[in-house]
C-alpha cells in the first residue's frame, strides 16, 4: 500500500494542478487503457513512424494520444529514439499479422485527412500505452479525443521516473529558447491571466502565450488557472507562430485539456 501510496503522490506532482487535475487526469493504478469505443479490423501496409501507420486500403492513422520523435526529413536529422518508435511500432504490428484493430475517435480525422484512432493488438494491448511506457513517445491530449488520457498519462509518470527511452535527457525546454513553430515541452512563468469571449489566456513575460479557447473551459478550473501567476509551470503541446499586426507574443501554445499543463 505504501508502494502504490507514493506512486500516486508522483503521478499528481506530475500531471496535476489543483482539484480539477485530479479530476480530469487521476486513474487507478491497475488501469489498462481498454478500448473506449467500437474497434474495426483493419490491414497494416506500412508503419510510417512511430505515431503514423499506411493502411492496405490507403488510409493513414494518426494514433491519438501519443506525439513520437520526428524521423528525419527536409534536410533536419532525426529526432533521438525516433527510430526505436518506429520500430517498436513495426513490431507491434508484425506480431498480429499486420492485422490489427482500431478505435476511431470522438473527431475522427486531422486537417491532413488522417484517421485519428487508437490502435489494439488482439490481446487487447494499447499500441499508445506501450510506446508511451517504453518511453518512445509523449502523451499528448487534444479534446475531443481524450478518452484514454488518464490512462496514458499514467504510463508516462512510470517511463518518466523510471528514466526510459525520451526520458533519460529529456527536459523542457525554456520558453526564451523557442525558435520554431511545432511540437514542443516548454517550461515558462505564468505572469497574468486574462479571460475574454476567446477563451482564457496565460500570459508571460516570454515570447508565448497559452491559450485555453472557450469551447475547451468546462474541463479546467478558472481558480486553478489563476492560482499559477507568478508560478512555473511546464506545458507541451503545438507552438503556433502569431500573424497579427498588433505587437504581442510571438508564439501561441493552444491547450484543450489540462493534462498538458502542470505546475513545476
Amino acid at each position: 500500500m505504501a508502494g502504490l501510496a507514493g506512486f500516486r503522490d508522483r503521478l499528481k506532482k506530475a500531471l496535476l494542478v489543483g482539484a480539477f487535475f485530479v479530476a480530469a487526469c487521476q486513474v487507478h493504478a491497475a488501469s489498462s487503457c481498454a478500448p473506449p469505443g467500437p474497434l474495426t479490423q483493419v490491414q497494416v501496409a506500412n508503419v510510417i513512424d512511430g505515431d503514423t501507420l499506411a493502411l492496405s486500403d490507403g488510409r493513414r492513422v494518426r494514433l491519438i494520444g501519443i506525439n513520437a520523435p520526428e524521423l528525419a526529413r527536409d534536410g533536419r536529422p532525426a529526432e533521438p529514439f525516433a527510430r526505436a518508435a518506429r520500430q517498436r511500432l513495426q513490431d507491434l504490428v508484425a506480431a498480429n499479422g499486420q492485422r490489427i484493430s482500431l478505435s476511431v475517435g470522438q473527431d475522427p480525422s486531422d486537417r491532413y485527412g488522417r484517421v485519428l484512432a487508437h490502435a489494439f493488438g488482439g490481446d487487447g494491448q494499447s499500441f499508445e500505452a506501450v510506446l508511451i511506457g517504453a518511453g518512445l513517445a509523449l502523451h499528448v491530449a487534444i479534446a475531443p479525443n481524450v478518452a484514454l488520457a488518464g490512462c496514458l498519462a499514467e504510463h508516462e509518470a512510470r517511463a518518466r521516473a523510471g528514466r526510459s527511452g525520451l526520458w533519460q535527457r529529456l527536459t523542457a525546454v525554456p520558453a526564451a529558447d523557442l525558435r520554431q513553430p511545432g511540437f514542443a515541452l516548454v517550461e515558462v512563468s505564468v505572469a497574468r491571466v486574462e479571460r475574454n469571449r476567446g477563451g482564457l489566456w496565460l500570459e508571460t513575460d516570454e515570447d508565448l502565450v497559452l491559450h485555453v479557447p472557450a469551447k475547451a473551459m468546462e474541463r479546467f478550473e478558472v481558480q486553478a488557472l489563476q492560482a499559477m501567476v507568478g508560478r512555473t509551470v511546464e506545458v507541451r503541446g503545438w507552438v503556433i507562430e502569431r500573424r497579427q499586426k498588433r505587437p504581442g507574443a510571438r508564439w501561441l501554445m493552444p491547450l484543450s485539456h489540462p493534462s498538458m499543463l502542470a505546475l513545476q
